[in-house]
């Protein structure tokens, strides 16, 4: 396992000027990528489909010659950026950035970053939410020249979450969790008395749109064109005997191990076998999270637990865990409370 590196606060930077030309010297680190990508992380806040027409115009040059948005730069590469105009919206937001913010550390060296991320946070700006985990990351180490997200959490799920400080390790990551070559592992608590029989859910998910334009999942058959398969492995940790005098039915600790990465996987494919997780407001029993709620539930109960990867750098294999935050474990031991009259 790796040691533990204290991150380092730094000066904030100057805000990069958009009205004049600019020349930047491609960092070795970015080797290899293609102009398209370097230059919509470089011009951010920039709409793709001018950053595409200013390299098609030629505005945009490599060493003081013409290139194409496929083109691989390498290190020490002179590439010229054109004036480029953002919108008043994006402008808006740089002037009133989202607020520094550190979060504990499982890990850190030289090539990532893993923290453990609180439940109520997003790991990214977006769909209404103005920031999030890596926005803050990236306001608190302004001295950093890269950090990107390696994978997401929902907002409602608190856990391990990966950040890449290098490019090279942010492919080699992304590549290990498309390959399915990490073990990704949850705790989840269910209501009802899950079957100690049933350990994989291979059941197919379809992500659609609601009326208001709401994301949703559901489980399809595996002759639906748009279903996608995906796999789920169940294993009960500790069960919890019903609550009667608090409206609350038995339920069951579980440890879930995700082997695709699908949207809302874990909620959707529990809540198929008709065990919802304790406080999902999207997949489970609303009436009885509002009992929940009175007995001090005031989340949905879903913790990335444990995550398995091999290091980018040494292909060392690491294993993280994160235990249960507070707000969690005390309510598997904290005595029921009575009912208000």
């Amino acid at each position: 396992m790796k040691h533990i590196i204290e991150g380092k606060q730094a000066k904030p930077a100057a805000p990069i000027s958009t009205s004049s030309v600019r020349i930047i010297e491609v960092d070795a680190e970015f080797a290899g990528q293609r102009l398209d990508n370097f230059l919509i992380r470089e011009l951010k806040g920039v709409p793709k489909t001018h950053v595409y027409r200013i390299i098609r115009s030629g505005e945009v040059r490599v060493n003081k010659g013409r290139a194409s948005a496929d083109t691989r730069i390498e290190a020490g590469d002179q590439v010229r950026l054109p004036p480029v105009r953002i919108s008043e919206k994006v402008a808006e937001k740089a002037e009133r950035p989202a607020p520094p913010r550190e979060f504990p550390v499982l890990l850190e060296d030289d090539h990532l970053l893993a923290i453990d991320k609180p439940a109520g946070i997003a790991v990214h700006g977006g769909s209404g939410v103005s920031f999030g985990v890596i926005e803050q990351l990236r306001q608190a180490r302004v001295g950093a020249k890269f950090l990107e997200l390696v994978h997401r959490l929902d907002r409602e799920t608190s856990g391990i979450l990966l950040v890449a400080k290098r490019r090279s390790a942010l492919v080699a990551l992304q590549d290990q969790f498309r390959e399915r070559e990490t073990g990704k592992t949850y705790l989840a608590l269910v209501t009802g008395a899950w079957p100690a029989k049933l350990k994989v859910i291979d059941t197919p998910l379809h992500k659609y749109l609601q009326e208001d334009g709401e994301r949703r999942v559901r489980t399809t058959t595996k002759d639906d064109p748009d279903g996608m398969r995906s796999i789920t492995l169940v294993k009960v940790r500790s069960t919890y005997p019903p609550r009667p005098m608090q409206g609350l039915p038995a339920m069951t600790l579980l440890e879930v191990t995700i082997k695709t990465g699908r949207t809302h996987q874990i909620r959707v494919h529990l809540s198929s076998q008709g065990h919802p997780i304790a406080g999902d407001d999207k997949y489970g029993d609303f009436d009885l999270n509002k009992r929940l709620q009175k007995q001090g539930l005031k989340r949905m109960f879903l913790h990335a637990w444990r995550l398995q990867f091999n290091h980018p750098a040494t292909s060392e294999r690491c294993e993280l865990r994160t235990e249960l935050p507070p707000e969690l474990a005390d309510f598997l031991t904290t005595e029921p409370v009575a009912p208000h009259a």
